[in-house]
């Protein structure tokens, strides 16, 4: 399969946005579309300079040092018919544990004058209960009373701005590509936060020369095992130590409030608005949440991977009743959006075996994911009076994954839940099941006072127990 180059000298390439969490979905899509961008004469000013913050970061950091920051993005076409392109809009990366100076500087350079994110949903430092930042954490304490010596990305950003105030660099924007619903409000709440409770002169600088805009972003990416990696590289017939691969979806919408200027992404594809609330909340409401509905009880069918998952019609028409039935009513559709055609593709992407996305990875932190995806849809089918019964199961299946850890299969599997807090373990370890709805994810709804949902929440709790989650799923489908 024959690699895409891209069409532009990296020595004419000058870096002008700091991007801090050089993970797969960053490379596979803000990357990318930024190294279609660059291929313009007068676009060269944006690219990339990677900022890797954890020493668990050691691994990517000299993989891509070591092939001059490139690497091969392979696409893969829900038609069987992939793409291989080479990525160089990495212009610079640089490692926190190596070298703090030189990030803290770089932050400060008046040539650098977006900085954007991908630290994940929990990344925020954002207590569940209160949405308020968590000054009390450790990690956060030490950068507060050490600023010059910061070892979160918030007492980096703080320092780097600090910098850049000193140096008279300018304004930035701070653009979070975090799959959130108003990212960018989130962002803002998080870091000025910390700023104010830090530093009250820098808070007011930053809150005159600092803009946060909300973004939607959208590309279904795995992650790469060595596996993948060897896979990867026969087929493209290349040497890359740091592949990626993903979905032939893309998509990018972004609030237009860069304070110093910005990429002109929408020659690429991405989409440039007023307002992204319409996107974020159709984005999050039909794949996100559908992700996470089908995720706990694929797995306790013994599925390992979404497209196995999704080859079950089982799972299909559970998937397809909760977007028609319980979500659709609540999703206004963007403009010219047609959310039929949308939830077709949808199924498509999902059912893509040459993506072939790990479950695991769907219910990592679900915990975190809950409050995001499922419960501000949740409020409002309670509210309309709708249907509850495909998320009582839902709720019925997390419970039996976090609680057993066991399949149907009998296989036992370790959970990654690193958000649950001491209570919510005794809740889960409770033989009351009605505890489970106490969860901190779940707490704000009150679930418990909610009798159209607990009956049959607690009627599959023991239907999944007793005959486990195939019986339970297949009285749902019986009953539509």
């Amino acid at each position: 399969m024959e690699i895409q180059h891209y069409h532009y000298e990296r020595q004419d390439i000058k870096a002008g946005i700091l991007h801090i969490g050089v993970g797969n979905f960053h490379r596979a899509h803000q990357a990318y579309y930024t190294n279609l961008l660059l291929s313009h004469n007068d676009q060269r000013q944006w690219g990339i300079c990677g900022v890797c913050m954890l020493p668990g970061d050691e691994t990517i950091f000299k993989n891509l040092s070591a092939q001059n920051l490139d690497y091969t993005l392979t696409v893969c076409g829900r038609d069987g018919n992939n793409q291989v392109f080479e990525i160089g809009s990495l212009k610079e990366l640089l490692w926190a544990p190596e070298d703090a100076e030189a990030i803290l500087n770089k932050i400060a350079a008046q040539d650098i004058k977006i900085i954007t994110l991908t630290i994940t949903e929990g990344g925020y430092n954002l207590d569940k209960k209160t949405n308020t930042f968590m000054l009390e954490n450790s990690a956060i304490v030490n950068d507060l009373e050490h600023p010059s010596a910061p070892g979160t990305v918030f007492g980096f950003v703080a320092e780097g701005l600090r910098r850049r105030r000193n140096n008279k660099s300018g304004g930035i924007t701070i653009l979070s590509c975090d799959n959130l619903q108003h990212n960018g409000n989130t962002a803002k709440a998080a870091f000025m936060a910390f700023i104010a409770a830090q530093d009250s002169d820098l808070a007011q600088w930053a809150e005159a020369n600092v803009s946060f805009p909300n973004s939607m972003v959208d590309r279904i990416t795995p992650a790469t095992t060595v596996q993948d990696i060897e896979n990867l590289n026969r087929n493209s017939g290349g040497n890359d130590k740091a592949p990626v691969y993903c979905e032939d979806f893309i998509q990018w919408v972004i609030e237009d409030n860069f304070i110093a200027g910005r990429p002109a992404w929408e020659t690429v594809g991405a989409e440039f608005t007023d307002d992204v609330t319409s996107f974020e909340n159709m984005k999050l409401s039909l794949l996100n949440a559908s992700h996470t509905l089908l995720s706990y009880p694929s797995f306790l069918l013994g599925y390992r991977k979404v497209d196995e998952a999704m080859a079950d019609d089982n799972i299909v028409q559970y998937v397809r009743q909760f977007m028609d039935i319980d979500i659709t009513p609540n999703v206004p559709a963007p403009a010219g959006t047609d959310l039929e055609k949308y939830k077709d593709t949808l199924i498509e992407r999902f059912a893509n075996s040459s993506v072939s996305d790990q479950l695991s990875r769907l219910c990592f932190d679900g915990i975190s994911k809950f409050p995001v995806y499922v419960m501000p849809n949740l409020l409002k089918m309670i509210k309309a009076g709708q249907d509850l019964k495909r998320l009582a199961f839902l709720l019925a299946a997390y419970r039996h994954y976090l609680k057993y850890q066991k399949d149907d299969m009998q296989q036992t599997f370790d959970i990654a839940e690193p958000w649950l807090t001491e209570n919510d373990h005794k809740l889960i370890a409770s033989e009351d099941p009605g505890k489970f709805l106490e969860l901190s994810a779940f707490k704000s709804l009150h679930l418990l006072s909610v009798n159209k949902l607990v009956a049959p929440y607690q009627e599959y709790v023991q239907s999944i127990k007793n005959e486990g989650t195939r019986s339970a799923l297949k009285s749902i489908l019986r009953a539509n």
